[in-house]
Protein backbone atom coordinates (compact mmCIF):
# COMPACT_ATOMS: atom_id res chain seq x y z
CA UNK A 1 0.00 0.00 0.00
CA UNK A 2 1.58 3.57 -1.15
CA UNK A 3 0.51 6.06 1.33
CA UNK A 4 1.02 9.77 1.47
CA UNK A 5 3.53 10.87 4.42
CA UNK A 6 3.52 14.71 5.48
CA UNK A 7 6.13 16.01 8.08
CA UNK A 8 6.03 19.45 9.34
CA UNK A 9 8.64 21.07 10.02
CA UNK A 10 10.25 24.42 11.67
CA UNK A 11 11.25 25.46 8.04
CA UNK A 12 9.99 23.16 5.56
CA UNK A 13 6.94 20.65 5.04
CA UNK A 14 7.65 17.71 3.10
CA UNK A 15 5.84 14.51 1.91
CA UNK A 16 6.24 11.78 -0.06
CA UNK A 17 4.52 8.29 -1.30
CA UNK A 18 5.40 5.16 1.30
CA UNK A 19 5.17 2.14 0.84
CA UNK A 20 4.05 1.16 4.15
CA UNK A 21 5.25 -2.68 4.12
CA UNK A 22 9.14 -1.85 4.44
CA UNK A 23 8.53 1.73 5.35
CA UNK A 24 10.94 3.61 2.30
CA UNK A 25 10.24 6.31 0.02
CA UNK A 26 7.59 5.16 -3.25
CA UNK A 27 8.20 8.28 -4.73
CA UNK A 28 10.77 11.88 -4.64
CA UNK A 29 10.51 13.37 -1.46
CA UNK A 30 8.69 17.06 -1.77
CA UNK A 31 9.79 20.06 0.22
CA UNK A 32 7.61 23.56 0.66
CA UNK A 33 9.19 26.04 3.03
CA UNK A 34 6.89 26.69 5.51
CA UNK A 35 4.88 29.48 5.72
CA UNK A 36 7.08 31.70 8.44
CA UNK A 37 3.50 32.87 9.86
CA UNK A 38 2.79 29.32 10.57
CA UNK A 39 -0.65 30.99 10.38
CA UNK A 40 -3.36 27.82 10.11
CA UNK A 41 -4.51 28.55 6.78
CA UNK A 42 -1.30 29.65 5.13
CA UNK A 43 -0.03 26.11 6.38
CA UNK A 44 -3.71 24.21 5.33
CA UNK A 45 -3.16 26.26 1.89
CA UNK A 46 0.35 24.78 1.68
CA UNK A 47 -0.59 21.23 2.85
CA UNK A 48 -3.07 21.17 -0.18
CA UNK A 49 -0.32 22.44 -2.26
CA UNK A 50 1.93 19.77 -1.33
CA UNK A 51 -0.88 17.15 -1.97
CA UNK A 52 -1.50 18.53 -5.60
CA UNK A 53 1.97 18.19 -6.50
CA UNK A 54 1.64 14.36 -6.06
CA UNK A 55 -1.93 14.25 -8.09
CA UNK A 56 -2.90 12.15 -5.11
CA UNK A 57 -6.42 11.19 -3.09
CA UNK A 58 -5.94 8.89 -1.12
CA UNK A 59 -5.63 8.50 2.50
CA UNK A 60 -2.93 11.09 3.82
CA UNK A 61 -0.61 10.87 6.98
CA UNK A 62 0.25 14.44 8.62
CA UNK A 63 2.92 14.86 11.64
CA UNK A 64 2.14 17.92 13.19
CA UNK A 65 4.82 19.67 15.90
CA UNK A 66 1.98 19.88 18.64
CA UNK A 67 -0.02 17.76 20.91
CA UNK A 68 -2.97 15.99 19.17
CA UNK A 69 -5.80 13.67 19.67
CA UNK A 70 -8.79 12.56 17.94
CA UNK A 71 -6.93 15.04 15.23
CA UNK A 72 -7.61 17.76 17.62
CA UNK A 73 -4.47 20.08 18.42
CA UNK A 74 -3.78 20.00 22.48
CA UNK A 75 -0.92 22.52 22.32
CA UNK A 76 0.71 25.49 20.65
CA UNK A 77 3.14 24.12 18.12
CA UNK A 78 6.78 23.72 19.35
CA UNK A 79 8.57 26.81 18.57
CA UNK A 80 5.82 29.01 17.09
CA UNK A 81 3.83 31.28 19.07
CA UNK A 82 0.59 31.74 16.75
CA UNK A 83 -2.24 31.49 18.44
CA UNK A 84 -5.32 29.87 16.31
CA UNK A 85 -4.21 25.97 16.55
CA UNK A 86 -5.20 25.19 19.91
CA UNK A 87 -9.06 23.34 19.71
CA UNK A 88 -8.73 23.33 16.41
CA UNK A 89 -9.77 19.66 14.35
CA UNK A 90 -7.04 19.51 12.20
CA UNK A 91 -7.86 16.05 10.16
CA UNK A 92 -11.54 17.94 9.51
CA UNK A 93 -9.58 21.10 8.39
CA UNK A 94 -6.94 19.34 6.40
CA UNK A 95 -9.18 16.75 4.71
CA UNK A 96 -11.49 19.54 3.66
CA UNK A 97 -8.97 21.39 1.69
CA UNK A 98 -7.10 18.42 0.51
CA UNK A 99 -10.08 15.98 -0.43
CA UNK A 100 -8.17 13.66 0.79
CA UNK A 101 -9.10 11.34 4.25
CA UNK A 102 -6.09 13.04 6.80
CA UNK A 103 -4.71 11.55 9.79
CA UNK A 104 -2.87 14.10 12.37
CA UNK A 105 -0.57 12.84 14.91
CA UNK A 106 2.54 14.52 16.96
CA UNK A 107 5.57 14.75 14.71
CA UNK A 108 7.59 13.32 17.02
CA UNK A 109 5.03 10.31 17.57
CA UNK A 110 5.19 9.59 14.06
CA UNK A 111 8.84 9.65 13.55
CA UNK A 112 9.28 6.91 16.30
CA UNK A 113 6.51 4.74 14.77
CA UNK A 114 8.47 4.45 11.84
CA UNK A 115 11.34 3.22 13.68
CA UNK A 116 9.91 1.63 15.87
CA UNK A 117 8.47 -0.37 13.00
CA UNK A 118 11.44 0.05 10.73
CA UNK A 119 14.38 1.02 12.30
CA UNK A 120 16.41 0.59 15.62
CA UNK A 121 13.86 -0.33 17.72
CA UNK A 122 12.57 -3.04 15.41
CA UNK A 123 11.54 -6.13 17.54
CA UNK A 124 12.27 -4.88 21.39
CA UNK A 125 9.90 -5.47 23.96
CA UNK A 126 9.40 -3.31 27.00
CA UNK A 127 9.64 0.51 26.92
CA UNK A 128 11.17 2.22 24.46
CA UNK A 129 12.05 5.83 24.02
CA UNK A 130 12.32 8.10 20.76
CA UNK A 131 13.89 11.22 21.04
CA UNK A 132 13.65 13.41 18.05
CA UNK A 133 15.97 16.52 18.04
CA UNK A 134 15.55 19.39 15.85
CA UNK A 135 13.77 22.75 16.17
CA UNK A 136 12.14 21.59 19.39
CA UNK A 137 13.15 18.33 21.05
CA UNK A 138 10.13 15.61 20.63
CA UNK A 139 9.82 12.04 22.57
CA UNK A 140 8.07 8.95 21.39
CA UNK A 141 6.82 6.60 24.10
CA UNK A 142 5.80 2.75 23.17
CA UNK A 143 5.30 -0.10 25.16
CA UNK A 144 6.21 -3.50 23.56
CA UNK A 145 5.70 -1.67 20.35
CA UNK A 146 2.41 0.47 21.01
CA UNK A 147 2.44 4.11 20.75
CA UNK A 148 1.39 5.82 23.87
CA UNK A 149 1.19 9.34 22.05
CA UNK A 150 1.72 12.75 23.02
CA UNK A 151 5.34 12.25 25.49
CA UNK A 152 6.33 15.96 25.11
CA UNK A 153 9.38 15.81 26.77
CA UNK A 154 10.73 18.89 25.52
CA UNK A 155 8.55 20.74 27.81
CA UNK A 156 10.34 18.90 30.86
CA UNK A 157 12.51 21.03 33.28
CA UNK A 158 15.62 19.73 34.17
CA UNK A 159 17.18 20.57 37.86
CA UNK A 160 18.62 23.51 38.34
CA UNK A 161 17.44 24.96 35.12
CA UNK A 162 15.12 28.16 34.53
CA UNK A 163 13.81 27.27 30.54
CA UNK A 164 12.05 23.51 29.49
CA UNK A 165 14.36 21.41 27.94
CA UNK A 166 14.03 22.18 24.30
CA UNK A 167 15.50 25.53 25.03
CA UNK A 168 18.58 23.52 26.69
CA UNK A 169 19.46 21.07 24.11
CA UNK A 170 17.46 20.99 20.73
CA UNK A 171 19.22 20.30 17.91
CA UNK A 172 19.16 24.37 16.60
CA UNK A 173 20.72 24.69 20.31
CA UNK A 174 24.07 23.94 19.42
CA UNK A 175 24.25 26.11 15.92
CA UNK A 176 22.74 29.43 17.98
CA UNK A 177 25.13 28.94 20.89
CA UNK A 178 27.89 27.45 18.71
CA UNK A 179 28.52 24.51 20.88
CA UNK A 180 31.12 22.43 20.62
CA UNK A 181 29.89 18.40 19.57
CA UNK A 182 31.63 17.87 22.98
CA UNK A 183 29.48 20.26 25.00
CA UNK A 184 26.11 19.51 22.71
CA UNK A 185 26.95 16.53 24.15
CA UNK A 186 26.94 16.54 27.73
CA UNK A 187 23.73 18.69 27.72
CA UNK A 188 22.39 15.41 25.79
CA UNK A 189 23.50 12.53 28.38
CA UNK A 190 22.24 15.41 31.15
CA UNK A 191 18.86 15.08 29.42
CA UNK A 192 18.79 11.39 28.95
CA UNK A 193 20.12 10.61 31.87
CA UNK A 194 16.65 12.23 33.57
CA UNK A 195 14.59 10.45 31.17
CA UNK A 196 16.10 7.46 32.30
CA UNK A 197 15.24 7.77 36.21
CA UNK A 198 12.13 8.33 35.22
CA UNK A 199 11.11 5.86 32.64
CA UNK A 200 13.91 3.49 32.78
CA UNK A 201 13.22 2.36 29.17
CA UNK A 202 15.14 -0.49 27.95
CA UNK A 203 16.07 1.60 24.99
CA UNK A 204 16.60 5.37 23.93
CA UNK A 205 16.83 6.21 20.32
CA UNK A 206 18.53 9.70 19.20
CA UNK A 207 16.86 11.02 16.11
CA UNK A 208 16.55 14.23 14.24
CA UNK A 209 18.48 15.36 11.62
CA UNK A 210 21.69 15.98 14.00
CA UNK A 211 21.66 12.40 14.58
CA UNK A 212 23.75 12.36 11.36
CA UNK A 213 26.91 13.40 13.56
CA UNK A 214 25.85 10.91 16.41
CA UNK A 215 29.52 9.76 16.35
CA UNK A 216 30.84 13.32 16.99
CA UNK A 217 28.41 13.84 20.63
CA UNK A 218 27.49 9.96 21.53
CA UNK A 219 29.32 7.15 23.00
CA UNK A 220 28.59 3.25 24.41
CA UNK A 221 28.03 3.74 27.98
CA UNK A 222 27.13 7.33 27.83
CA UNK A 223 24.16 6.33 30.38
CA UNK A 224 23.99 4.17 33.83
CA UNK A 225 22.44 1.13 32.76
CA UNK A 226 20.03 2.16 29.70
CA UNK A 227 21.62 1.58 25.96
CA UNK A 228 21.55 4.70 23.78
CA UNK A 229 21.57 4.43 20.22
CA UNK A 230 21.48 6.53 17.06
CA UNK A 231 18.06 6.41 14.96
CA UNK A 232 18.44 4.28 11.93
CA UNK A 233 15.51 6.30 9.43
CA UNK A 234 16.98 9.63 10.09
CA UNK A 235 15.14 12.26 7.92
CA UNK A 236 12.72 9.61 6.74
CA UNK A 237 11.66 8.78 9.72
CA UNK A 238 9.12 11.64 9.99
CA UNK A 239 6.79 11.10 6.50
CA UNK A 240 7.33 7.40 6.74
CA UNK A 241 6.08 7.18 10.55
CA UNK A 242 3.18 9.74 9.43
CA UNK A 243 1.87 7.37 6.30
CA UNK A 244 2.09 4.40 9.00
CA UNK A 245 -0.75 6.51 11.06
CA UNK A 246 -2.85 6.73 8.20
CA UNK A 247 -2.87 2.84 7.42
CA UNK A 248 -3.53 2.03 10.71
CA UNK A 249 -6.76 4.38 10.90
CA UNK A 250 -7.61 2.58 7.39
CA UNK A 251 -7.12 -0.78 9.00
CA UNK A 252 -9.39 0.18 12.44
CA UNK A 253 -12.01 1.63 10.20
CA UNK A 254 -12.53 -2.39 8.65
Amino acid sequence: MHILGVDIGGSGIKGALVDTKNGKFASDRIRIETPASFEIGAVTDTITTLVNEFDYKGPVGIGFPAAVANGIVLTAPTAHHVAGWVNQSVDERFSEATGCHVNVLNDADAAGLAEIRFGAGRGVDGVVITITLGTGVGGGLFMNGKLVPNLEVGKLYLEGHKDVVEQYMAGRIKKDLGLKWREYGERLTEFCLHIEHVFSPQLIIIGGGISTNHKKFMSEGQLKRTPGVPAKLRNRAGISGAAMWAASSIEQCR
